[in-house]
C-alpha cells in the first residue's frame, strides 16, 4: 500500500496553517477535482478523495491537534489510537466526503441520499480526550486509576429521548420531513441547487412535540462522572488508553463516542528511561574504583549487590539483565544499565591528607606512570607536540 501523503502537503499548506487557510485551500482543490467537473476521470476522483480526507482531519481542532502531535498514527486505527482513516476515532462526529463538501459549499452540487440518511438516522457521539499524569513506578508496573470527567450523559428524566412524558416526534413543517431546505444559486459554473440542513429540526426531518423540561429536548445533561481505567505495565509518555463508549452520547439512538486517555509520566529521581531499558548513574569513591568493591544497586522493585572490579574507570557501564521495564508491545523486559562516576572529595581531614600524600609518593616510587596509562599517553603526546 502506498504511503499516505502529509495532509498539509495535500492541501498545499505549511504545517500548523490556520483554519481560514485550510478552508480556502479546500474550496479551491475540491472545486478543481470534483467528479461533476471531471466525469470519468479516475485520477481526479482519487485526488478529490485525498483532499476530502485531509480536510476532514485538519478542519477539526481535536483531530488537527492529534495529527500535529502524532502524524498519521494519531488518526490510524492500526496505531492503537482508535478512529478511522479520515478522523481520530470519529472526533467531532464528522461524516464522509459528501458531508464535508456539502457543508462547505452549502450543497450546491445537489446533496446526496447518504448524507441525508446520516442526518436523520442514528449518529455516534463525539470522542473525548482526557490527559492524566502517573508516577514512574505506576507506568512501569501498571495501575488502576479513578478519573473524573465532566461530560454529557443521557437525561434520566426522558431516558435520553428529549421528549417529555413519552411524547413522540412529529414531521417538521418547515422542511416537510425531508430535513433539508433547497434554494437555487447562480455561480460562475452555472445554476446549482443549494441544499442545507433545516434549521428548525437540525436536519432530522422531525421535531419533538413536547420537549423534556430537564434537558430542553436535547436528551442529554452535563455532569461529572468517575471512571476506572486500567493502565497496562510499560506505558510511556503520550501512550493512549481507549475506553469504548465513554465519550459523548450519540444522537437519535446512535452509540456513544469513545474516551481516549493520554498519559504523561513523571520523572524519577534516580532512573532515566530509554524504551524498555533503564539508565542509572551511581557515584563511587577513588578507593572503590581503585580497589574494587561490592556496591548496592537499586532497581524498581528491589536492591541488588554488584561487584565492580579493581581499576574501574569513571563512566564505566555495567548491565543488569532483565532489571528494566516490561514492554507492552513485545512482552520482553529490558535491562538496567549502571554507569559509575568517580566522585572526588571536596574536603579532607588532616589525617586523610597525610595518607593521600603518602600514597602518592609510594605510587610514584613503585609504578611511576605505569598505573596511569591514560595520563602517560597524554604526557607523551604533549612532549611530541613541543619537541
Amino acid at each position: 500500500m502506498a504511503e499516505k501523503r502529509d495532509y498539509y502537503d495535500v492541501l498545499g499548506l505549511k504545517k500548523g496553517a490556520p483554519e481560514t487557510e485550510i478552508k480556502k485551500a479546500f474550496r479551491k482543490l475540491a472545486m478543481q477535482y470534483h467528479p461533476d467537473k471531471n466525469p470519468g476521470d479516475k485520477a481526479a476522483e482519487e485526488k478529490f478523495k485525498e483532499v476530502n480526507e485531509a480536510y476532514g482531519v485538519l478542519s477539526d481542532p481535536e483531530k488537527k491537534d492529534r495529527y500535529d502531535r502524532f502524524g498519521h498514527a494519531g488518526v490510524d486505527p492500526s496505531a492503537g489510537f482508535g478512529g478511522g482513516g479520515a478522523g481520530f476515532g470519529g472526533f467531532g462526529g464528522g461524516g464522509g466526503f459528501e458531508d464535508l463538501f456539502g457543508d462547505l459549499f452549502g450543497g450546491m452540487f445537489g446533496g446526496s441520499s447518504s448524507s441525508r440518511s446520516r442526518r436523520s438516522g442514528p449518529r455516534k457521539g463525539q470522542d473525548l480526550q482526557k490527559n492524566i499524569r502517573i508516577s514512574f513506578e505506576e507506568a512501569a508496573f501498571g495501575v488502576k486509576k479513578q478519573i473524573k470527567l465532566n461530560k454529557h450523559v443521557p437525561c434520566d428524566a426522558c431516558g435520553g429521548t428529549g421528549a417529555a412524558g413519552g411524547a413522540s416526534r412529529v414531521k417538521c413543517q418547515s422542511c416537510g420531513g425531508t430535513g433539508e431546505v433547497r434554494t437555487q444559486q447562480r455561480t460562475p459554473f452555472g445554476q446549482f441547487v443549494n441544499v442545507s440542513p433545516c434549521a428548525k429540526c437540525g436536519g432530522t426531518g422531525e421535531v419533538i412535540e413536547n420537549p423534556c423540561k430537564v434537558c430542553g429536548g436535547s436528551g442529554k445533561v452535563r455532569k461529572e462522572i468517575t471512571l476506572s481505567v486500567d493502565i497496562p505495565a510499560g506505558v510511556d509518555n503520550d501512550s493512549v488508553v481507549k475506553l469504548e463508549r465513554q465519550g459523548e452520547p450519540g444522537a437519535l439512538g446512535g452509540p456513544a463516542g469513545d474516551l481516549y486517555v493520554v498519559i504523561a509520566v513523571s520523572e524519577h529521581r534516580l532512573f532515566k528511561r530509554k524504551g524498555s531499558n533503564l539508565l542509572l548513574e551511581i557515584p563511587i569513591t577513588y578507593m572503590q574504583a581503585a580497589l574494587g568493591d561490592s556496591i548496592t544497586v537499586p532497581t524498581l522493585s528491589e536492591r541488588v549487590s554488584y561487584k565492580i572490579p579493581p581499576g574501574t574507570q569513571s563512566g564505566a557501564v555495567f548491565r543488569l539483565k532483565g532489571k528494566g521495564i516490561r514492554s507492552p508491545h513485545t512482552g520482553k523486559t529490558g535491562d538496567l544499565y549502571v554507569s559509575v562516576t568517580l566522585e572526588v572529595p571536596t574536603k579532607l581531614s588532616g589525617e586523610e591528607r597525610k595518607l593521600l600524600k603518602k600514597l602518592d609518593e609510594v605510587s610514584k616510587k613503585e609504578n611511576g606512570n605505569e598505573a596511569y596509562s591514560k595520563r602517560r599517553g597524554f604526557i607523551d603526546a604533549m612532549k611530541e607536540m613541543f619537541n
